[in-house]
Protein backbone atom coordinates (compact mmCIF):
# COMPACT_ATOMS: atom_id res chain seq x y z
CA UNK A 1 0.00 0.00 0.00
CA UNK A 2 2.15 2.37 -1.33
CA UNK A 3 0.52 5.74 0.70
CA UNK A 4 0.12 3.60 4.03
CA UNK A 5 3.11 4.41 6.04
CA UNK A 6 4.26 2.40 8.71
CA UNK A 7 2.83 3.02 12.24
CA UNK A 8 4.77 4.49 15.11
CA UNK A 9 6.57 2.11 17.02
CA UNK A 10 6.55 2.58 20.60
CA UNK A 11 4.95 5.38 21.56
CA UNK A 12 6.29 5.07 25.58
CA UNK A 13 9.75 6.37 23.94
CA UNK A 14 11.92 7.40 26.88
CA UNK A 15 13.97 10.91 26.32
CA UNK A 16 15.32 13.52 28.99
CA UNK A 17 13.41 16.49 28.81
CA UNK A 18 16.94 18.24 28.87
CA UNK A 19 16.61 17.25 25.49
CA UNK A 20 13.71 18.27 24.41
CA UNK A 21 15.13 21.86 25.21
CA UNK A 22 17.24 21.83 22.21
CA UNK A 23 18.26 24.87 20.37
CA UNK A 24 16.46 25.48 16.82
CA UNK A 25 17.78 23.81 13.71
CA UNK A 26 19.91 26.90 12.36
CA UNK A 27 18.62 27.66 8.86
CA UNK A 28 19.92 29.87 6.16
CA UNK A 29 17.25 30.73 2.59
CA UNK A 30 18.24 32.99 0.03
CA UNK A 31 17.44 33.03 -3.67
CA UNK A 32 20.29 33.61 -6.38
CA UNK A 33 19.62 36.09 -9.16
CA UNK A 34 18.40 33.15 -11.51
CA UNK A 35 15.84 32.73 -9.07
CA UNK A 36 17.31 29.32 -7.39
CA UNK A 37 16.16 29.26 -4.01
CA UNK A 38 18.87 27.76 -1.72
CA UNK A 39 18.82 26.31 1.91
CA UNK A 40 21.08 25.70 4.15
CA UNK A 41 21.14 23.46 7.49
CA UNK A 42 23.94 24.07 9.60
CA UNK A 43 25.38 21.08 11.89
CA UNK A 44 28.73 20.94 12.45
CA UNK A 45 29.28 17.80 14.81
CA UNK A 46 30.45 15.79 11.92
CA UNK A 47 32.08 16.57 8.82
CA UNK A 48 29.16 14.98 6.42
CA UNK A 49 26.60 16.82 4.31
CA UNK A 50 23.68 16.42 2.07
CA UNK A 51 23.38 18.38 -1.25
CA UNK A 52 20.02 17.93 -2.52
CA UNK A 53 18.01 19.41 -5.72
CA UNK A 54 14.57 19.59 -5.91
CA UNK A 55 12.82 20.67 -9.15
CA UNK A 56 9.07 21.35 -8.85
CA UNK A 57 8.00 19.29 -11.55
CA UNK A 58 6.43 15.65 -10.72
CA UNK A 59 4.28 13.49 -11.91
CA UNK A 60 1.08 15.07 -11.58
CA UNK A 61 3.00 17.97 -13.87
CA UNK A 62 2.81 15.43 -17.00
CA UNK A 63 1.06 16.24 -20.21
CA UNK A 64 -2.17 13.74 -20.50
CA UNK A 65 -0.92 10.48 -22.07
CA UNK A 66 2.93 11.16 -21.25
CA UNK A 67 2.19 9.00 -17.39
CA UNK A 68 5.16 8.34 -16.32
CA UNK A 69 7.84 10.67 -18.04
CA UNK A 70 8.59 12.41 -14.83
CA UNK A 71 10.50 8.97 -13.58
CA UNK A 72 11.76 8.15 -16.85
CA UNK A 73 13.28 11.82 -17.27
CA UNK A 74 14.67 10.88 -13.25
CA UNK A 75 16.65 7.57 -14.62
CA UNK A 76 17.98 8.77 -17.73
CA UNK A 77 19.96 12.17 -15.18
CA UNK A 78 22.26 10.01 -14.32
CA UNK A 79 23.47 8.79 -17.94
CA UNK A 80 25.55 10.79 -19.75
CA UNK A 81 26.47 14.77 -20.43
CA UNK A 82 28.60 17.05 -22.86
CA UNK A 83 31.42 16.76 -20.10
CA UNK A 84 30.39 13.68 -18.43
CA UNK A 85 30.37 10.05 -19.60
CA UNK A 86 27.60 7.47 -19.07
CA UNK A 87 28.01 6.23 -14.83
CA UNK A 88 30.70 8.77 -14.34
CA UNK A 89 28.48 11.03 -12.12
CA UNK A 90 27.63 8.15 -9.60
CA UNK A 91 31.08 6.66 -9.64
CA UNK A 92 32.72 9.84 -9.34
CA UNK A 93 30.20 10.49 -5.87
CA UNK A 94 31.44 6.54 -5.11
CA UNK A 95 34.62 7.28 -5.48
CA UNK A 96 34.95 10.31 -3.21
CA UNK A 97 32.78 7.95 -0.28
CA UNK A 98 29.94 9.01 -0.94
CA UNK A 99 26.51 7.62 -1.80
CA UNK A 100 23.54 9.38 -4.56
CA UNK A 101 20.27 8.28 -5.43
CA UNK A 102 17.11 10.10 -6.93
CA UNK A 103 13.33 10.02 -6.18
CA UNK A 104 10.32 11.04 -8.27
CA UNK A 105 7.03 11.69 -6.50
CA UNK A 106 3.91 13.65 -7.41
CA UNK A 107 4.99 16.78 -6.93
CA UNK A 108 8.55 16.79 -7.21
CA UNK A 109 12.01 15.24 -8.65
CA UNK A 110 15.25 15.17 -6.07
CA UNK A 111 18.35 14.30 -6.73
CA UNK A 112 20.90 14.02 -4.02
CA UNK A 113 24.45 13.42 -2.81
CA UNK A 114 25.21 12.84 1.07
CA UNK A 115 29.03 13.31 1.08
CA UNK A 116 32.29 14.31 3.28
CA UNK A 117 31.45 17.95 4.02
CA UNK A 118 34.81 18.79 1.79
CA UNK A 119 33.55 17.26 -1.22
CA UNK A 120 30.50 19.95 -1.83
CA UNK A 121 31.89 21.97 -4.73
CA UNK A 122 32.63 18.68 -6.41
CA UNK A 123 28.90 17.87 -5.97
CA UNK A 124 27.77 21.28 -6.95
CA UNK A 125 30.11 21.23 -10.40
CA UNK A 126 28.48 17.78 -11.53
CA UNK A 127 24.92 18.50 -10.13
CA UNK A 128 25.14 21.81 -12.21
CA UNK A 129 26.40 19.99 -15.07
CA UNK A 130 23.35 17.71 -15.93
CA UNK A 131 21.02 20.76 -15.04
CA UNK A 132 21.12 21.83 -18.73
CA UNK A 133 23.33 19.64 -20.25
CA UNK A 134 21.76 15.75 -20.46
CA UNK A 135 23.00 14.10 -23.68
CA UNK A 136 19.90 12.26 -24.60
CA UNK A 137 20.42 9.38 -27.05
CA UNK A 138 18.20 6.70 -28.55
CA UNK A 139 19.91 4.37 -27.30
CA UNK A 140 19.35 5.49 -23.81
CA UNK A 141 16.14 5.93 -24.37
CA UNK A 142 15.23 2.38 -25.42
CA UNK A 143 17.76 0.95 -22.98
CA UNK A 144 15.81 2.90 -20.19
CA UNK A 145 12.68 1.98 -21.22
CA UNK A 146 13.43 -1.65 -20.35
CA UNK A 147 14.73 -0.72 -17.18
CA UNK A 148 11.13 1.28 -15.87
CA UNK A 149 9.06 -1.27 -17.56
CA UNK A 150 10.94 -3.81 -15.39
CA UNK A 151 10.64 -1.63 -12.38
CA UNK A 152 6.50 -1.76 -12.61
CA UNK A 153 6.38 -5.29 -13.27
CA UNK A 154 8.24 -5.88 -10.15
CA UNK A 155 7.10 -3.09 -7.74
CA UNK A 156 3.66 -3.07 -9.28
CA UNK A 157 2.64 -5.64 -11.98
CA UNK A 158 3.41 -8.45 -9.67
CA UNK A 159 1.95 -6.70 -6.29
CA UNK A 160 -1.26 -6.94 -5.29
CA UNK A 161 -0.83 -4.49 -3.13
CA UNK A 162 0.32 -2.42 -5.32
CA UNK A 163 -2.23 -2.65 -7.59
CA UNK A 164 -5.38 -1.88 -5.47
CA UNK A 165 -3.33 1.20 -4.35
CA UNK A 166 -3.06 1.94 -7.95
CA UNK A 167 -7.03 1.58 -8.77
CA UNK A 168 -7.79 3.30 -5.15
CA UNK A 169 -5.83 6.27 -6.02
CA UNK A 170 -7.47 6.38 -9.84
CA UNK A 171 -11.05 6.04 -8.00
CA UNK A 172 -9.92 8.96 -5.52
CA UNK A 173 -8.79 11.10 -8.45
CA UNK A 174 -11.20 11.29 -11.83
CA UNK A 175 -10.32 14.34 -12.68
CA UNK A 176 -6.70 15.34 -10.61
CA UNK A 177 -3.33 13.92 -11.59
CA UNK A 178 -2.94 12.09 -8.48
CA UNK A 179 -4.93 9.82 -9.84
CA UNK A 180 -2.68 8.14 -12.40
CA UNK A 181 0.31 6.17 -10.81
CA UNK A 182 3.61 8.14 -10.58
CA UNK A 183 5.53 5.35 -12.30
CA UNK A 184 2.89 5.16 -14.93
CA UNK A 185 0.17 3.82 -16.68
CA UNK A 186 2.62 0.79 -18.98
CA UNK A 187 0.96 1.24 -21.86
CA UNK A 188 1.61 4.97 -21.71
CA UNK A 189 5.05 4.26 -20.44
CA UNK A 190 6.13 1.92 -23.71
CA UNK A 191 5.16 4.49 -26.02
CA UNK A 192 6.83 7.80 -24.67
CA UNK A 193 9.12 9.59 -26.96
CA UNK A 194 12.92 11.05 -26.82
CA UNK A 195 10.26 14.20 -28.07
CA UNK A 196 8.19 13.37 -24.46
CA UNK A 197 11.33 13.64 -22.19
CA UNK A 198 13.16 16.28 -23.62
CA UNK A 199 10.19 18.70 -23.47
CA UNK A 200 9.31 17.52 -20.04
CA UNK A 201 13.01 18.46 -19.17
CA UNK A 202 13.26 21.62 -21.20
CA UNK A 203 10.04 22.43 -19.38
CA UNK A 204 10.71 22.31 -16.05
CA UNK A 205 14.22 21.84 -15.51
CA UNK A 206 15.62 25.55 -14.25
CA UNK A 207 17.19 27.17 -11.51
CA UNK A 208 14.25 29.36 -11.31
CA UNK A 209 12.25 26.16 -10.98
CA UNK A 210 14.92 24.16 -8.19
CA UNK A 211 15.19 24.52 -4.89
CA UNK A 212 18.99 23.33 -3.45
CA UNK A 213 19.31 22.46 0.05
CA UNK A 214 22.38 21.83 1.58
CA UNK A 215 22.60 20.34 5.20
CA UNK A 216 25.53 19.47 7.67
CA UNK A 217 28.87 21.01 8.19
CA UNK A 218 28.24 23.45 5.92
CA UNK A 219 28.48 27.63 6.30
CA UNK A 220 25.82 29.75 4.74
CA UNK A 221 28.85 31.97 2.88
CA UNK A 222 30.14 28.78 1.63
CA UNK A 223 27.46 27.40 0.01
CA UNK A 224 26.17 30.90 -1.56
CA UNK A 225 29.87 31.38 -3.10
CA UNK A 226 29.56 28.12 -4.83
CA UNK A 227 25.98 28.31 -5.40
CA UNK A 228 26.56 31.13 -6.80
CA UNK A 229 29.70 29.83 -9.14
CA UNK A 230 28.25 26.48 -10.58
CA UNK A 231 24.42 27.45 -10.37
CA UNK A 232 23.93 30.95 -10.33
CA UNK A 233 25.70 31.13 -14.03
CA UNK A 234 23.01 28.73 -15.78
CA UNK A 235 20.43 31.22 -17.16
CA UNK A 236 16.46 31.32 -15.63
CA UNK A 237 13.91 30.61 -17.97
CA UNK A 238 11.09 33.43 -18.32
CA UNK A 239 8.95 30.85 -19.59
CA UNK A 240 8.78 28.43 -16.55
CA UNK A 241 4.89 28.60 -15.97
CA UNK A 242 3.39 28.65 -12.42
CA UNK A 243 1.77 25.45 -11.76
CA UNK A 244 -1.97 24.63 -13.62
CA UNK A 245 -3.56 21.40 -11.77
CA UNK A 246 -6.62 20.79 -12.48
CA UNK A 247 -9.34 20.61 -9.63
CA UNK A 248 -10.87 17.31 -8.21
CA UNK A 249 -14.67 17.96 -8.22
CA UNK A 250 -16.15 17.73 -5.18
CA UNK A 251 -17.35 13.60 -4.35
CA UNK A 252 -20.55 13.38 -3.28
CA UNK A 253 -20.76 9.31 -3.09
CA UNK A 254 -18.70 6.82 -2.04
CA UNK A 255 -16.63 4.77 -4.36
CA UNK A 256 -15.75 0.99 -4.21
CA UNK A 257 -13.99 -1.69 -5.74
CA UNK A 258 -12.76 -5.65 -5.45
CA UNK A 259 -9.68 -6.47 -6.30
CA UNK A 260 -9.53 -10.27 -6.91
CA UNK A 261 -6.07 -12.30 -7.26
CA UNK A 262 -5.05 -15.40 -6.49
CA UNK A 263 -1.53 -13.99 -5.23
CA UNK A 264 -3.19 -12.46 -2.39
CA UNK A 265 -1.68 -13.99 0.92
CA UNK A 266 -3.35 -11.86 3.03
CA UNK A 267 -7.07 -10.14 2.32
CA UNK A 268 -7.66 -6.87 4.20
CA UNK A 269 -10.06 -3.82 3.75
CA UNK A 270 -8.36 -0.37 2.60
CA UNK A 271 -10.21 3.06 2.54
CA UNK A 272 -9.23 6.37 1.95
CA UNK A 273 -10.55 9.76 2.56
CA UNK A 274 -9.92 13.16 0.95
CA UNK A 275 -8.33 15.25 3.06
CA UNK A 276 -6.52 18.51 3.10
CA UNK A 277 -3.10 19.32 2.60
CA UNK A 278 -0.81 21.39 4.74
CA UNK A 279 -1.07 25.11 3.59
CA UNK A 280 1.29 27.91 3.82
CA UNK A 281 -0.02 30.27 6.88
CA UNK A 282 -2.26 27.44 7.60
CA UNK A 283 -0.91 24.33 9.03
CA UNK A 284 -4.07 23.64 11.81
CA UNK A 285 -6.09 21.65 9.91
CA UNK A 286 -3.40 18.93 8.44
CA UNK A 287 -1.36 19.35 12.52
CA UNK A 288 -4.90 17.74 13.47
CA UNK A 289 -5.31 15.09 11.25
CA UNK A 290 -1.81 14.18 11.87
CA UNK A 291 -2.38 13.31 15.50
CA UNK A 292 -5.81 12.30 14.57
CA UNK A 293 -3.97 9.26 12.46
CA UNK A 294 -1.95 8.47 15.43
CA UNK A 295 -4.27 8.58 18.01
CA UNK A 296 -6.79 6.70 15.80
CA UNK A 297 -4.51 3.96 14.58
CA UNK A 298 -0.72 4.75 14.91
CA UNK A 299 -0.03 2.20 17.24
CA UNK A 300 -0.28 -0.95 19.84
CA UNK A 301 -2.54 2.05 22.47
CA UNK A 302 -4.38 3.84 19.72
CA UNK A 303 -7.97 3.36 19.26
CA UNK A 304 -8.43 1.20 16.52
CA UNK A 305 -5.93 -1.38 17.87
CA UNK A 306 -7.65 -1.41 21.49
CA UNK A 307 -10.72 -2.01 19.81
CA UNK A 308 -10.22 -4.03 16.73
CA UNK A 309 -7.48 -6.56 17.75
CA UNK A 310 -7.75 -6.66 21.47
CA UNK A 311 -11.05 -6.23 22.59
CA UNK A 312 -13.04 -7.61 19.15
CA UNK A 313 -9.95 -9.99 18.38
CA UNK A 314 -11.47 -9.28 14.91
CA UNK A 315 -7.84 -7.96 13.37
CA UNK A 316 -4.49 -8.84 13.16
CA UNK A 317 -3.43 -5.46 11.95
CA UNK A 318 -5.60 -2.06 12.03
CA UNK A 319 -3.75 1.63 11.47
CA UNK A 320 -4.68 4.98 9.65
CA UNK A 321 -2.17 6.78 7.78
CA UNK A 322 -1.81 11.04 6.48
CA UNK A 323 0.92 12.45 4.63
CA UNK A 324 -0.02 16.08 4.11
CA UNK A 325 3.22 17.41 2.41
CA UNK A 326 1.08 17.36 -0.97
CA UNK A 327 0.71 20.68 -3.24
CA UNK A 328 -3.10 19.52 -3.30
CA UNK A 329 -5.73 17.58 -1.80
CA UNK A 330 -4.67 14.38 -0.12
CA UNK A 331 -5.98 10.81 1.72
CA UNK A 332 -6.55 9.53 5.42
CA UNK A 333 -6.45 6.46 4.73
CA UNK A 334 -7.72 3.30 7.28
CA UNK A 335 -7.26 -0.46 7.30
CA UNK A 336 -8.03 -3.48 8.70
CA UNK A 337 -6.37 -6.67 8.38
CA UNK A 338 -9.12 -9.58 9.64
CA UNK A 339 -8.31 -12.32 11.55
CA UNK A 340 -8.83 -15.96 9.85
CA UNK A 341 -11.94 -16.81 9.83
CA UNK A 342 -13.33 -12.75 10.09
CA UNK A 343 -14.56 -12.08 6.58
CA UNK A 344 -13.93 -8.85 4.98
CA UNK A 345 -17.47 -7.71 5.06
CA UNK A 346 -17.55 -8.52 9.19
CA UNK A 347 -14.06 -6.58 9.17
CA UNK A 348 -15.03 -3.72 7.39
CA UNK A 349 -18.61 -3.55 9.42
CA UNK A 350 -16.27 -3.79 12.76
CA UNK A 351 -14.27 -0.73 11.63
CA UNK A 352 -16.97 0.93 10.66
CA UNK A 353 -18.68 0.83 14.00
CA UNK A 354 -15.03 1.48 15.34
CA UNK A 355 -14.83 4.66 13.73
CA UNK A 356 -18.28 5.96 14.84
CA UNK A 357 -17.46 4.83 18.46
CA UNK A 358 -14.37 6.93 18.03
CA UNK A 359 -16.47 9.99 16.81
CA UNK A 360 -18.42 9.25 20.37
CA UNK A 361 -15.84 8.57 22.75
CA UNK A 362 -13.34 11.50 21.83
CA UNK A 363 -9.80 11.50 22.18
CA UNK A 364 -8.12 9.84 25.33
CA UNK A 365 -5.71 13.05 26.80
CA UNK A 366 -3.01 10.89 28.23
CA UNK A 367 -2.52 8.98 24.60
CA UNK A 368 -2.60 12.18 22.87
CA UNK A 369 0.09 13.94 25.58
CA UNK A 370 2.18 10.73 24.66
CA UNK A 371 2.14 11.20 21.09
CA UNK A 372 3.09 14.89 21.32
CA UNK A 373 6.51 13.35 23.31
CA UNK A 374 6.57 10.88 21.17
CA UNK A 375 6.72 13.62 18.20
CA UNK A 376 8.94 16.31 20.22
CA UNK A 377 11.48 13.34 20.98
CA UNK A 378 11.71 12.38 17.54
CA UNK A 379 12.13 16.43 16.08
CA UNK A 380 14.93 16.06 18.49
CA UNK A 381 16.73 12.91 17.30
CA UNK A 382 15.79 13.72 13.67
CA UNK A 383 18.41 16.39 13.92
CA UNK A 384 21.05 13.93 13.63
CA UNK A 385 20.02 13.26 10.50
CA UNK A 386 21.57 15.12 7.69
CA UNK A 387 19.68 13.10 4.87
CA UNK A 388 15.76 13.74 6.94
CA UNK A 389 16.68 17.26 7.70
CA UNK A 390 17.54 17.75 3.60
CA UNK A 391 14.27 15.45 2.83
CA UNK A 392 11.99 17.71 5.53
CA UNK A 393 13.03 20.99 4.01
CA UNK A 394 13.08 20.19 0.16
CA UNK A 395 9.89 18.25 0.14
CA UNK A 396 7.74 20.73 1.84
CA UNK A 397 9.43 24.12 0.06
CA UNK A 398 8.24 22.50 -3.50
CA UNK A 399 4.87 22.08 -2.36
CA UNK A 400 4.62 25.46 -1.79
CA UNK A 401 5.30 25.83 2.35
CA UNK A 402 7.96 28.25 3.52
CA UNK A 403 10.89 27.98 5.70
CA UNK A 404 8.88 29.49 8.63
CA UNK A 405 6.46 27.05 7.75
CA UNK A 406 8.88 24.03 8.83
CA UNK A 407 9.86 25.72 11.36
CA UNK A 408 6.76 26.40 12.88
CA UNK A 409 5.48 22.67 12.42
CA UNK A 410 6.65 21.22 15.44
CA UNK A 411 4.68 23.85 18.01
CA UNK A 412 1.76 23.92 15.83
CA UNK A 413 1.74 19.97 16.74
CA UNK A 414 1.74 20.87 20.03
CA UNK A 415 -0.55 23.54 20.61
CA UNK A 416 -3.45 20.64 18.98
CA UNK A 417 -6.21 19.96 21.29
CA UNK A 418 -8.51 17.23 21.95
CA UNK A 419 -11.21 19.35 20.32
CA UNK A 420 -8.97 20.59 17.68
CA UNK A 421 -8.86 16.31 16.45
CA UNK A 422 -12.45 15.59 16.79
CA UNK A 423 -13.23 18.34 14.67
CA UNK A 424 -10.54 17.13 11.99
CA UNK A 425 -12.18 13.35 12.48
CA UNK A 426 -15.70 14.48 11.81
CA UNK A 427 -14.79 16.57 8.80
CA UNK A 428 -12.45 14.05 6.95
CA UNK A 429 -14.66 10.42 8.00
CA UNK A 430 -17.19 11.20 5.14
CA UNK A 431 -18.18 8.10 3.85
CA UNK A 432 -19.45 10.33 0.30
CA UNK A 433 -15.67 11.46 -0.03
CA UNK A 434 -14.55 7.91 0.40
CA UNK A 435 -12.97 4.83 -1.17
CA UNK A 436 -12.86 1.69 -0.03
CA UNK A 437 -11.15 -1.23 -1.62
CA UNK A 438 -10.86 -5.23 -0.92
CA UNK A 439 -8.28 -7.12 -1.74
CA UNK A 440 -9.27 -10.64 -1.79
CA UNK A 441 -8.69 -13.95 -3.43
CA UNK A 442 -10.92 -15.37 -6.50
CA UNK A 443 -14.38 -16.62 -5.35
CA UNK A 444 -13.38 -20.09 -7.18
CA UNK A 445 -10.31 -21.28 -7.44
CA UNK A 446 -9.39 -23.12 -10.92
CA UNK A 447 -8.60 -26.71 -10.45
CA UNK A 448 -5.85 -28.40 -13.10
Amino acid sequence: MSRLRAALAGLALTVSPLALQAADEAVTSFTLDNGMQVVVVEDHRAPVLQHMIWYKAGSADEPAGASGVAHFLEHLMFKATDTMAEGEFSATVAANGGRDNAFTSYDYTAYFQRVAADRLELMMRMEADRMRNINFTDENVRAERGVILEERSQRTDSNPRALLSEQMNAAQYINHRYGIPIIGWRHEMEELSMEDLRGFYDAHYHPNNAILVVSGDVTPDEVRALAGTYYGVIPENPDVAERDRVEEPPQNVERRLVFRDARVAQEYVSRSYLAPERDPGDQETAAALTLLAEVLGGGQTSYMTEKLQFEQQKAVFSGAFYRGTSLDDTTFDVVIVPVPGVSLEEAEAAMDETLAQFLQDGVDAELLERIKYQYRASQIYARDNVDGIARRYGAALSVGLTVEDVQAWPDILQAVTEEDIMEAARMVLDRNASVTGWLTRPLTEEVN
